[in-house]
Protein backbone atom coordinates (compact mmCIF):
# COMPACT_ATOMS: atom_id res chain seq x y z
CA UNK A 1 0.00 0.00 0.00
CA UNK A 2 0.97 3.37 -0.93
CA UNK A 3 2.25 4.95 2.06
CA UNK A 4 2.12 8.90 3.70
CA UNK A 5 5.06 10.53 3.21
CA UNK A 6 6.17 13.54 4.74
CA UNK A 7 9.67 15.66 4.86
CA UNK A 8 9.95 19.40 5.89
CA UNK A 9 7.32 20.79 4.06
CA UNK A 10 5.90 18.39 2.21
CA UNK A 11 3.10 15.81 2.46
CA UNK A 12 3.26 12.60 -0.21
CA UNK A 13 -1.12 11.66 0.26
CA UNK A 14 -2.09 9.05 -1.75
CA UNK A 15 -4.87 10.13 -4.26
CA UNK A 16 -8.30 10.63 -2.76
CA UNK A 17 -11.18 10.99 -5.63
CA UNK A 18 -11.66 14.62 -4.31
CA UNK A 19 -7.84 15.10 -6.04
CA UNK A 20 -9.24 14.73 -9.46
CA UNK A 21 -9.26 18.45 -10.51
CA UNK A 22 -6.19 19.12 -8.77
CA UNK A 23 -4.31 16.32 -10.80
CA UNK A 24 -6.03 17.52 -14.32
CA UNK A 25 -5.16 21.06 -13.82
CA UNK A 26 -1.53 19.81 -12.98
CA UNK A 27 -1.14 17.64 -15.74
CA UNK A 28 -2.74 20.16 -18.63
CA UNK A 29 -0.23 23.11 -17.74
CA UNK A 30 1.48 23.81 -21.02
CA UNK A 31 4.77 24.31 -19.14
CA UNK A 32 4.33 21.27 -16.72
CA UNK A 33 4.04 18.52 -20.26
CA UNK A 34 7.18 20.57 -21.85
CA UNK A 35 9.40 20.17 -18.93
CA UNK A 36 7.83 16.58 -18.92
CA UNK A 37 8.45 15.74 -22.21
CA UNK A 38 4.87 14.68 -22.98
CA UNK A 39 2.34 16.38 -25.30
CA UNK A 40 -0.79 17.88 -23.55
CA UNK A 41 -3.44 15.29 -23.02
CA UNK A 42 -6.90 15.71 -23.33
CA UNK A 43 -8.52 16.54 -20.45
CA UNK A 44 -10.99 13.65 -20.32
CA UNK A 45 -7.60 11.29 -21.14
CA UNK A 46 -6.52 12.46 -18.01
CA UNK A 47 -9.41 11.87 -16.10
CA UNK A 48 -9.55 7.99 -17.30
CA UNK A 49 -5.53 8.04 -16.04
CA UNK A 50 -6.58 9.64 -12.52
CA UNK A 51 -9.07 6.96 -11.98
CA UNK A 52 -7.25 4.26 -13.13
CA UNK A 53 -4.75 5.11 -10.25
CA UNK A 54 -7.90 4.86 -7.47
CA UNK A 55 -8.83 1.64 -9.67
CA UNK A 56 -6.03 0.17 -10.27
CA UNK A 57 -2.64 1.10 -9.92
CA UNK A 58 -3.46 1.43 -6.15
CA UNK A 59 -5.69 -1.84 -5.60
CA UNK A 60 -2.85 -4.20 -7.78
CA UNK A 61 -0.06 -2.30 -6.11
CA UNK A 62 1.30 -1.37 -9.33
CA UNK A 63 3.92 1.31 -7.71
CA UNK A 64 3.78 4.33 -5.31
CA UNK A 65 2.05 7.28 -7.02
CA UNK A 66 1.26 10.71 -4.87
CA UNK A 67 -0.27 13.82 -4.56
CA UNK A 68 2.56 16.84 -3.09
CA UNK A 69 0.69 18.88 -0.47
CA UNK A 70 2.54 21.86 0.67
CA UNK A 71 0.65 23.29 3.57
CA UNK A 72 -2.43 21.34 2.23
CA UNK A 73 -2.28 23.21 -0.77
CA UNK A 74 -1.77 20.95 -3.88
CA UNK A 75 1.97 21.39 -4.97
CA UNK A 76 2.53 18.33 -7.65
CA UNK A 77 2.78 14.64 -8.36
CA UNK A 78 5.34 11.89 -7.35
CA UNK A 79 5.45 8.20 -7.93
CA UNK A 80 8.26 5.92 -7.77
CA UNK A 81 8.07 2.65 -10.88
CA UNK A 82 10.03 0.44 -12.44
CA UNK A 83 11.00 2.06 -15.72
CA UNK A 84 11.01 -0.49 -18.88
CA UNK A 85 14.60 1.71 -19.88
CA UNK A 86 16.45 -0.16 -17.53
CA UNK A 87 16.20 -2.96 -14.60
CA UNK A 88 15.38 -0.60 -11.62
CA UNK A 89 12.93 2.08 -10.97
CA UNK A 90 12.57 5.51 -11.94
CA UNK A 91 11.53 8.98 -9.69
CA UNK A 92 8.78 10.90 -11.83
CA UNK A 93 8.26 14.44 -10.39
CA UNK A 94 6.39 17.59 -11.35
CA UNK A 95 5.34 20.44 -9.68
CA UNK A 96 2.73 23.49 -10.43
CA UNK A 97 4.79 26.44 -12.17
CA UNK A 98 4.50 28.48 -9.39
CA UNK A 99 6.00 26.41 -6.97
CA UNK A 100 9.33 26.31 -8.90
CA UNK A 101 12.33 27.77 -8.02
CA UNK A 102 11.42 26.92 -4.11
CA UNK A 103 13.51 24.14 -3.29
CA UNK A 104 10.31 22.05 -3.26
CA UNK A 105 11.50 19.91 -6.27
CA UNK A 106 15.03 18.90 -4.34
CA UNK A 107 12.76 17.98 -1.03
CA UNK A 108 10.52 15.90 -3.36
CA UNK A 109 13.28 13.81 -4.65
CA UNK A 110 14.80 13.90 -1.52
CA UNK A 111 11.59 12.11 -0.21
CA UNK A 112 11.36 9.99 -2.62
CA UNK A 113 14.49 8.69 -2.70
CA UNK A 114 14.38 8.15 1.44
CA UNK A 115 11.20 6.27 0.79
CA UNK A 116 13.16 4.26 -2.24
CA UNK A 117 15.46 3.14 0.40
CA UNK A 118 13.49 2.58 3.51
CA UNK A 119 10.22 1.07 2.33
CA UNK A 120 11.61 -0.22 -1.11
CA UNK A 121 14.94 -1.34 -0.41
CA UNK A 122 16.04 0.22 -3.34
CA UNK A 123 19.99 0.85 -3.48
CA UNK A 124 19.59 3.19 -6.96
CA UNK A 125 16.94 5.11 -8.57
CA UNK A 126 16.68 6.89 -11.86
CA UNK A 127 15.49 10.19 -13.50
CA UNK A 128 14.98 10.94 -17.10
CA UNK A 129 15.60 14.66 -17.22
CA UNK A 130 14.63 16.22 -21.06
CA UNK A 131 18.09 17.83 -22.58
CA UNK A 132 16.51 21.20 -22.46
CA UNK A 133 15.48 21.15 -18.80
CA UNK A 134 18.09 23.14 -17.22
CA UNK A 135 16.65 23.64 -14.29
CA UNK A 136 15.75 20.13 -13.30
CA UNK A 137 19.61 18.74 -14.77
CA UNK A 138 21.39 21.02 -12.28
CA UNK A 139 19.15 20.32 -9.11
CA UNK A 140 20.07 16.51 -10.21
CA UNK A 141 23.97 17.42 -10.17
CA UNK A 142 23.10 18.97 -6.75
CA UNK A 143 21.97 15.97 -5.51
CA UNK A 144 24.67 13.50 -6.80
CA UNK A 145 23.02 11.88 -10.19
CA UNK A 146 25.12 10.32 -12.58
CA UNK A 147 24.71 10.48 -16.17
CA UNK A 148 23.98 7.23 -18.11
CA UNK A 149 23.66 7.80 -21.63
CA UNK A 150 21.16 9.82 -23.17
CA UNK A 151 17.69 8.56 -24.96
CA UNK A 152 17.13 9.85 -28.11
CA UNK A 153 13.33 9.69 -29.54
CA UNK A 154 11.33 9.11 -33.03
CA UNK A 155 11.22 12.97 -32.75
CA UNK A 156 15.01 13.73 -32.51
CA UNK A 157 14.48 15.13 -28.99
CA UNK A 158 17.18 14.28 -26.01
CA UNK A 159 16.22 12.93 -22.61
CA UNK A 160 18.93 12.33 -19.95
CA UNK A 161 18.77 9.66 -18.11
CA UNK A 162 20.51 9.37 -13.91
CA UNK A 163 21.09 7.39 -11.67
CA UNK A 164 21.54 8.27 -7.58
CA UNK A 165 22.25 5.76 -4.86
CA UNK A 166 19.31 5.82 -2.74
CA UNK A 167 21.67 5.70 0.54
CA UNK A 168 24.26 8.87 -0.69
CA UNK A 169 22.19 11.81 -1.42
CA UNK A 170 23.85 15.09 -1.25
Amino acid sequence: MTPVLRTDRLEFTPYRPEDEDAFVALLRDEEVCRWMGQEQVPEADLRVLFRAILTDVYPKRLFDVWGVWCDGVYVGHAEVKKTGNVDGHELVTALAPRYWGKGLGTEVVRGLLRHAADNLGLKEAYGMVGDGNAASLAMCRRLGFRHVRDVVGDDGTVTKMLVISTTEVS
